[in-house]
């Protein structure tokens, strides 16, 4: 029997009875067993009695009461579980922790099953998925190719049907690079918003836990049940409301940037370009504008990560082994590493300032956008080309990539289609920091068969929209409270016909109040505004009644909020709905 294994269709297979987690489980090991000396896929795959356990403790619990019950995942393994040792791909570094990293605990507690330990590139130091001494990883669809890396194992265990989901780590694109290549979705959240507690370091400032899935509504509900502030995780950060789980849904039209034709690189690919192109038009077929970005500094900061000092950071995991057992860490890792030692304070210092110094100019350059969409990669290189210029062909691999933790910024690789050769191509989605849901939206809007039903709620960012009717109009009074705090004008419009407005008694400065009412309503004229969602409890609490904020429909129908009027406050206001708006009746006023 064939069992779909998302986590929503596996969940309904559950609950008719058509398959047990126990017999999943067994039969999903027999398979990644066999498949294991071709792939190299899982390190230490999990015994008949080790996932007992796990098996048993499903037993009389009830189905509902448990998120992700029964659901199988694999583990990137330089992350902790429990009893098993963690060797990031290096034997004389392994180790046995007594404790799982949160991230397994949560899983664990969720009621999922971990299937095994995955391979990676060693030390997660590659984009590759051949530096191990485990065995390379062939990719999914063409063995000739490579799984991409640094979590290799992991992306393979999700793209063979072995795995629901599986976790990965991302310091330079480890979690974007194997799911490019394996048709797949990789969720590199923000920094911080999953634990990396009990997942050995590779840039400890940079790392990031990430999810391999299917779809990319399947990450966004592993993100909404995982993403806590955790104690153990001194980087951990507090997800803000606007990006729980309620925040994924169908996003409105929206503004995404796409590099400058001199900043795209597609290293000889011939396929690239077509294949990218393709892509932006089924962003505009969705709503989106595409707007040209510059992303010369963006690629500035990813040359820091190699180039600067934070390869010391790298070495100050395996360094130490370096030294003691040089034969213990592959040449290609020593290399890479080799020049950490000689890293000066004063070095790391100037690239610390250049870096936030590029941060400047690249958040400055993500105001007014919903996304940026890239190429996950720039072409895919073969085993054979790896083997012969490995630093050169992984640098490449990483063109799209490097920059991304460096910058604090959220992305999500989803597929995108298929080259020539029946190789997976893709894109990647980045946004600023805590915008993970509604990169997700984005990002299941592009992925969704056109046959499918979209999500009902509408897509939520680190952006509240506000409409405004009155002295907060753009030019006029009060426009200075929005424009102060970083909004920006969206659009002009209209209500929807059922409002009156009236210009409200006292001032300066001069106020008018917008009405719903049954009968005898009017289109009334009004901006959409967006302005950062922290700023919005400032501006909220800074309104005099009798007015509010509530929601107003606009003339599409969409309900938005904005600015509303409490009927008392209509005592000695004068009726001025037959001017369709405020900006006509000062006009009246001469």
């Amino acid at each position: 029997m064939t069992i779909n294994l998302q986590l929503d269709a596996l969940r309904s297979a559950y609950r008719v009875g058509n398959i047990t987690p126990r017999q999943l489980l067994l039969s999903l090991r027999d398979k990644a067993a066999a498949l294991n000396p071709d792939y190299h896929l899982f390190i230490h795959l999990l015994s008949v009695e080790e996932l007992e356990p796990y098996l048993a403790a499903l037993d009389g619990r009830d189905i509902d009461s448990l998120p992700l019950y029964g659901v199988p995942f694999a583990i990137k393994d330089n992350i902790d579980l429990a009893g098993i040792p963690t060797t990031a791909a290096c034997p004389a570094f392994a180790y046995v922790p007594q404790q799982s990293a949160t991230i397994v605990e949560q899983l664990l507690a969720l009621g999922a099953i971990p299937l095994g330990k995955t391979n990676l590139d060693q030390f997660a130091t590659g984009l590759n998925g051949s530096r191990s001494p485990y065995g390379a990883c062939p990719n999914s669809v063409l063995p000739e190719y490579p799984s991409g890396g640094s979590s290799a194992g992991s992306s393979l265990a999700v793209a063979l049907g072995v795995a629901s989901f599986s976790l990965g780590t991302d310091t330079a694109g480890s979690g974007r690079v194997p799911a490019g290549l394996n048709n797949l979705v990789g969720l590199k959240a923000t920094k911080g918003l999953i634990s990396t507690a009990g997942v050995v370091p590779a840039c400890r400032t940079l790392d990031c836990v990430t999810t391999f899935t299917a779809t990319a509504q399947e990450a966004s509900q592993l993100l909404a049940l995982t993403a806590h502030l955790d104690p153990r995780d001194e980087y951990s950060r507090s997800n803000p409301l606007w990006n729980d789980g309620s925040a994924f849904g169908t996003p409105r039209p929206l503004r995404f940037g796409v590099p400058r034709a001199q900043d795209l690189e597609f290293f000889g690919c011939p396929e690239g370009p077509l294949l990218f192109g393709d892509a932006i038009d089924r962003l505009k077929a969705l709503g989106g504008e595409a707007v040209e970005l510059d992303l010369s500094p963006f690629l500035e900061a990813a040359r820091l990560l190699y180039e600067g000092p934070w390869v010391a950071e790298r070495y100050s995991v395996a360094g130490e082994l370096m030294e003691q057992n040089p034969q213990a860490v592959l040449p290609v890792i020593r290399a890479v590493l080799a020049k950490a030692p000689a890293v000066s304070g004063v070095q790391t210092f100037r690239a610390q300032y250049r870096l936030q110094a590029l941060k400047a100019l690249c958040d400055k350059a993500l105001e007014g956008l919903d996304c940026v969409v890239t190429p996950t990669i720039g072409r895919p290189v073969t085993l054979a080309e790896l083997e012969a210029e490995p630093v050169l062909r992984n640098s490449e691999l990483g063109y799209y990539t490097n920059f991304m933790n460096l910058l604090d910024y959220a992305a999500v690789a989803v597929p995108s289609g298929f080259m020539g050769n029946g190789l997976p191509w893709g894109v990647t989605l980045f946004g600023r920091a805590f915008t993970d849901q509604y990169l997700l939206s984005v990002a299941d809007a592009f992925q969704r068969r056109s046959d499918a039903p979209a999500p009902l709620a509408v897509a939520r960012n680190d952006r509240a929209r506000l409409v405004v009717c009155g002295a907060h109009l753009d030019g006029l009074a009060l426009n200075w409270q929005l424009k102060r705090r970083g909004a920006t004008l969206v659009e002009t419009t209209f209500s929807s016909p059922d409002y009156q407005l009236y210009a409200l008694a006292g001032g300066p400065p001069f106020r008018p109040g917008m009405v719903r009412v049954k009968d005898g309503g009017v289109a009334v004229a009004v901006e959409v505004w967006e302005l950062p969602s922290s700023e919005l409890g400032s501006f909220l609490t800074g309104i005099p009644a009798p007015l509010g904020l509530g929601k107003v429909q606009l003339a599409d129908g969409r309900w938005e909020s904005g600015f509303i009027c409490e009927a008392y406050g209509l005592e000695g206001a004068v009726d001025i709905s037959h001017l369709g708006g405020w900006r006509a009746y000062l006009k009246n006023l001469g």
